[in-house]
């Protein structure tokens, strides 16, 4: 057994082994792990080693160690972390079950393998042997050989997985869940036998929890989700056994819900127990117990009608009908009329555990055909109102069956209504829990009844009748069934009848002693005389006393039925009343019982976590001692044990408190030293020794070696000759043998050669045709992918020229949209500078208004005239063509002089050119250079006349500026 210091070096050196493919060295030491004792404090590691146990456990089919596996684990994670646990068998059911259908599919895929192709082949001379020594077909044999094993390991897999489970309260899910899929394995592959060990299994764990009720994490049974869980699972095995039709283990299943509701004194939901009707119903009709079945069908429709609220009135409708069907289908009579004192006790026992299985509350003191009889349950039929549900023909076949008498025409008038209720029935809606109703499969029963009926009607009116007109009155069965039939009812003592084979007669009436027959004549004459007396003279009706004391009675009867309904209406409000407080009780009693197991939960996982981290730390203490303690005895017996043992003296006995490790370490090097000096001189003399051994012993084999090779030699000439010899007569015999068959296969050469020619000719035919079609099939595929390829090319052609056209469009429509905003980029940027520019006129021109305004503010002030020149005009003087316009405006001279046609004159500098020149015309900005013979404008309006513009300015040209006004209205450019 390894041992590991930690779980991990464990789950390292398993993947190591199962790389070099030791896969069973590699579970044995994972088992070894989780088994030891060592590592039972739970860690997240082990869930990983669990992981990979179990893959090794499904991969080589080992049950067991996997049951060993999981029963360590779940006591490692039982009280720590259970949902690890359940991971782990979750995985482990997962990967079984993959395993499984890997399997059947791998089956499946080599039996379609091993179809024959070829129908004119014969049989492999293998697949004869098998089939003559095995018996089997190639199916079954790879069934037995991959599916089986598997299949036999998934189902140990539920049953491990069931049993490590069982009884735990905190997996109930995991159970219920397990035990479903365990019964779908059985229902898909159709597994009876395993079917019924699950069952017994299941009942078993039910039993064992019964028994023993003071284990720690016992399920309750009481609380609401373990006994969901429980029953889930046995009504899941009922539908099971149904489908599988295990019709006994069906029975028992419904035993094993009748007694797990009866242990918890709580009934399951309505949908549940219409579940539990409706497979009651098919295990009393298989088993012949007509009775039962027409009560186990009241029953259910009762819970339908009652708490199914969905059901529409043709489902409703159809399983009424079926109730009623079923209670006809009963016999007629009892069948313990005749039996015997013991039969009765049995009969009894047997009736009221099937009462008890269908619901109904029996007592047990009366006798049980007194309270349960076919004629009992049609009269609660009618009461319960049954009969307003039920189809036409069926209530018809009902008055016919149970209240009319005729004797002759029974028959002619029940076959027609068997017909049209044998057509009815199908699938009933979802909302109902029967799937389907089929009316059919009662009428073979029905027709029994009928002719029980007949008969009993035709004895009481016959005595006699000859055995044909019975025949002909009884449509449904031939003479010898309606013989087996009538000797049942004589035997139940239903009818007394006789036939007379001798005579062809049938003979009615008792047929016991005379005496019997006297008996009772008397009154039963007096009694018949008295009824033809009152039917010859009837009675005169007497006037009601009743009514002439109570002339109010309707109303009075009315009151009371609106006293009852009140009364009743009153119960129904106290019994829920009541089932809600039971109800209040119940919740609250669960949340106590919740909040009580939760604190005790939680206060037990804090004492287990306390206990754990205690044990933990002293067991890291103890190892720690140990291992220290272990490691100075190993160094001694290493270091000093060595020498003393082979000098036959005993090692020195050294106290573990006195060792430490300085004297260790001097111990061992004193020893080491003297030992490594002992062994030099030892090899020395072993050296000297062998050395001359050797020697001596060469010196001495050399001459027996020459000898020896020499006989050899020789042995081996002679042996060579006499192999030669022989082989020379071996090839002279076969050479002979050789031409003998040479000469008797010489005949038979001529047809060879013809044959071979034939073959030769026949196959050069079928390869020349062969080739043809080959090369016929190429040209025409060469053809089509040619076309192909030329149609492809074109399309690729037209593609690519159309989407370089496309594209050609788009850059000239880009270029062109391009073009047009740059041009209209710049008429906005020239417009935007003529603008600027006008402005910036503007501006200046306001500017030299103020100046002109404010020089002739201070002439004012000065006293001097505006108007006056500052020197005589003559017309004479040189120039005076230039200088005129200067002397039309004296005061504005010296200003255009010193601006110099728009330039800025510093202040200081304007009064030393007032009597200045002006300067020569300038050129025409806007136009030509040439000279303007227009009168020359003022100096002050450098843009056009010097009068006033009194026009108003349209009111949507904001960029029109204002010439006019002089200098007192603002520019709408001035800053």
């Amino acid at each position: 057994m390894a041992t590991f210091a930690k779980p991990e070096n464990a789950l390292k050196r398993a993947e190591e082994l199962i790389n070099v493919g030791q896969k069973q060295d590699a579970l044995q030491a994972l088992h070894d792990l989780i088994t030891s004792k060592r590592y039972r404090a739970w860690q997240k590691t082990h869930e990983k080693i669990m992981f990979k146990y179990i893959e090794l456990c499904v991969e080589m089919r080992r049950g067991r160690f996997a049951k060993d596996g999981l029963i360590q684990y779940r006591i490692i994670c039982q009280q720590v972390n259970v949902n690890s646990l359940e991971e782990v068998i979750k995985y482990f059911m997962d990967l079984s079950t993959k395993k499984a259908e890997l399997a059947r599919s791998q089956a499946q895929a080599l039996e379609e393998a091993l179809d024959v192709d070829d129908l004119e082949a014969d049989k492999r001379p293998e697949d004869l042997m098998l089939s003559y020594v095995s018996g089997e077909k190639g199916k079954d044999r790879s069934d037995r050989e991959l599916v089986t094993p598997w299949f036999k390991f998934l189902w140990e897999t539920y049953r491990t997985v069931l049993e490590i489970l069982r009884n735990n309260s905190k997996l109930m899910a995991l159970y219920a869940d397990t035990a479903h899929r365990a019964f779908q394995f059985c229902k898909q592959y159709k597994r009876t036998t395993e079917f019924r060990r699950l069952c017994e299994i299941i009942r078993n764990h039910l039993a064992n929890l019964n028994k023993y009720r003071d284990q720690r994490d016992r399920p309750d049974l009481t609380a609401p989700e373990s006994l969901h869980f429980y029953l889930d699972t046995r009504f899941e095995q009922l539908k099971v056994a149904t489908e599988l039709e295990l019709w006994q283990e069906a029975f028992r299943s419904v035993e094993d819900i009748y007694g797990l509701t009866s242990m918890v004194k709580k009934m399951p939901k309505s949908s549940l127990m219409a579940v539990y009707y409706a497979k009651l119903t098919e295990i009393f009709w298989i088993s012949s117990s007509h009775l039962y079945h027409a009560y186990a069908w009241f029953k259910l429709f009762l819970l339908q009608k009652s708490f199914n609220k969905n059901l529409n009135q043709k489902d409703l409708q159809l399983i009424a009908s079926s109730v009623l069907l079923a209670a006809l289908s009963a016999p007629p009579y009892d069948h313990l009329k005749t039996a015997s004192h013991l039969e009765l006790e049995h009969e009894k026992e047997r009736n009221l555990r099937m009462y008890n299985l269908i619901g109904f509350n029996i007592d047990t003191k009366l006798e049980t055909r007194e309270v349960l009889s076919r004629s009992s349950l049609l009269a609660d039929l009618v009461s319960k109102g049954v009969m307003t549900y039920v189809t036409q023909e069926v209530k018809d076949l009902y008055h016919i069956l149970e209240n009319e008498f005729l004797p002759l025409d029974l028959a002619s008038k029940v076959q027609p209504l068997l017909a049209k209720i044998s057509k009815l029935g199908g699938k009933l809606s979802s909302a109902s829990s029967v799937p389907e109703v089929q009316l059919s499969h009662y009428v073979p029963a029905l027709e029994k009844v009928a002719t029980l009926r007949l008969l009993q009607q035709v004895s009481q009116v016959y005595q006699t009748m000859k055995v044909e007109t019975l025949s002909k009155m009884v449509p449904f069965f031939d003479f010898p069934a309606v013989e087996r039939i009538s000797v049942d009812a004589v035997k139940h003592s239903f009818i007394a009848m006789k036939i007379d084979h001798m005579k062809g007669a049938i003979i009615f009436g008792d047929l016991g002693f005379e005496s019997d027959i006297l008996q009772d004549h008397l009154s039963v004459l007096a009694v018949n005389l008295n009824t033809s007396r009152s039917m010859i003279y009837p009675s005169q009706p007497k006037a009601s006393k009743l009514s002439a004391m109570l002339p109010s009675l309707a109303d009075i009867v009315d009151k009371e039925h609106k006293k009852l309904l009140a009364r009743k209406s009153i119960i129904e409000k106290r019994k829920e009343e009541q089932e809600r407080h039971l109800l209040e009780m119940e919740r609250e009693e669960e949340t106590k019982r919740l909040k009580l197991q939760k604190k005790t939960e939680e206060t037990e996982q804090k004492r287990l976590a306390t206990e754990f981290e205690e044990r933990k730390r002293q067991r890291i203490l103890r190892e720690m001692e140990e291992r220290t303690r272990q490691e100075a005895l190993e160094f001694i017996n290493d270091v000093v044990g060595k020498r003393t043992k082979k000098k036959g003296k005993k090692p020195p006995i050294l106290e573990g408190e006195n060792v430490t490790k300085q004297t260790l370490m001097e111990l061992a090097l004193q020893e080491q030293v003297r030992e490594r000096q002992e062994m030099e001189k030892k090899m020395q003399k072993l050296i000297k020794t062998m050395d001359h051994f050797e020697r001596a012993k060469r010196e001495e084999a050399a001459p027996l070696i020459e000898a020896a090779f020499q006989n050899r030699l020789a042995e081996e000439k002679d042996l060579h000759e006499y192999e030669q010899q022989r082989e020379v007569e071996r090839s002279r015999l076969r050479h002979d043998e050789d031409v003998k068959e040479k000469n008797r296969l010489a005949r038979v050469m001529e047809h060879k050669r013809e044959f071979e020619e034939r073959v030769v000719r026949r196959r050069e035919a079928e390869y020349a045709r062969l080739r043809a079609e080959r090369e016929e099939r190429l040209s025409q595929v060469l053809k089509a992918r040619k076309e192909e390829r030329d149609m492809k090319r074109k399309m690729l052609y037209y593609l690519r020229t159309e989407e370089e056209r496309l594209t050609r469009l788009r850059e000239e429509e880009e270029a062109q949209k391009r073009l047009e905003a740059e041009r209209r980029k710049k008429e906005e940027a020239e417009r935007r500078a003529k603008l600027d520019e006008i402005a910036e006129r503007q501006r200046k021109r306001e500017q030299e208004l103020e100046e002109r305004e404010r020089l002739r503010k201070e002439a004012i002030l000065r006293g001097t005239p505006i108007d006056a020149p500052t020197k005589p005009l003559s017309s004479d003087l040189p120039g005076s063509g230039v200088a005129a316009p200067a002397a039309a405006a004296p005061a504005a001279a010296p200003s255009e002089s010193t601006t110099g046609g728009g330039k800025y004159v510093p202040k200081h500098r304007r009064g030393g050119v007032a009597a200045a020149a002006a300067p020569p015309a300038q050129p025409d900005r806007w136009g030509s250079a040439k000279p303007d013979d227009r009168a020359a404008p003022a100096p002050s309006d450098r843009w056009g006349s010097a009068k006033q513009d009194d026009r108003p300015a349209p009111a949507g040209d904001k960029w029109r500026p204002s010439f006019g006004g002089g200098g007192a209205r603002p520019s709408k450019f001035s800053r």
